[in-house]
């Protein structure tokens, strides 16, 4: 048993999640980023690659008082569970999703991450779960994550992390804003980085859900065949 997946993330016109340096730059908008808040509000657990830990070291927490207020309501914690796929417990110990907000963190580690490393993570309140030898076995955490009552996951990349879900077939659904802009560079990272599908007979099929104009650009939601 695993929980539902689905990928979240904002992009340009021509497919980039974020310029060439893999800084974080605004694509979106308010409206976008009031969705966003209220996905977050609705999930049992938010899981990011250890790259996008690294390059925008994000809180992924709920933003919203008011939203943070009803969690609370309904007995959940105010912010969902934290999840970094880190296969040698690179995480830094400062990194805002250890240091800002309450709540569970999770660090996935294969069993080759430093023992040193684990300890200073679990000083800073993580929790850890060894899942795969040399690098996270995907498949395996998500059964760990189930088995801690994770319901419904939100993926927020990056690339390298969303193609590896989406290769496995880890992923239920797909939800990207569309921006209004071309950021190019051919190293610029995309919405599913990796070796790629060697054609159209083995590319992942989604099907439209729907669509929606929204700030400057747009959202579309697909479900993975």
């Amino acid at each position: 048993m695993r929980p539902y997946v689905f990928i979240n993330a904002a992009m340009s016109a021509d497919g980039k999640i974020s310029a060439y340096t893999r800084k974080q730059i605004p694509i979106s908008g308010e409206q976008d980023f009031q969705r966003v808040d209220r996905l977050k509000y609705g999930v049992d657990a938010i899981m990011v690659g250890i790259g996008t830990v690294l390059s925008d070291d994000p809180s992924l927490t709920v933003k919203s008082e008011e939203l943070m207020k009803e969690r609370l309501d309904l007995g959940k914690d105010e912010n969902p569970i934290r999840i970094v796929v880190d296969s040698l417990a690179r995480t830094p110990i400062y990194a805002d999703i250890l240091m800002k907000g309450a709540g569970r963190r999770v660090i996935l580690v294969s069993g080759s991450a430093p023992g040193a490393r684990l300890d200073r993570l679990r000083e800073a309140g993580a929790e850890i779960v060894v899942a795969g030898e040399h690098q996270v076995d995907l498949a395996s955490a998500l059964g760990h994550l189930y088995g801690m009552g994770v319901r419904r996951l939100m993926v927020e990349g990056g690339g390298r992390l969303n193609w590896s879900l989406l290769s496995q077939g880890l992923v239920d659904a797909v939800y990207v804003y569309v921006g209004n802009m071309i950021l190019g560079g051919e190293s610029s990272p995309t919405l599913a980085d990796g070796t790629g599908f060697s054609g159209i007979d083995g590319a992942c099929q989604l099907e439209l859900i729907s669509l929606k104009q929204m700030d400057k650009g747009f959202v579309v939601e697909w479900q993975v065949k």
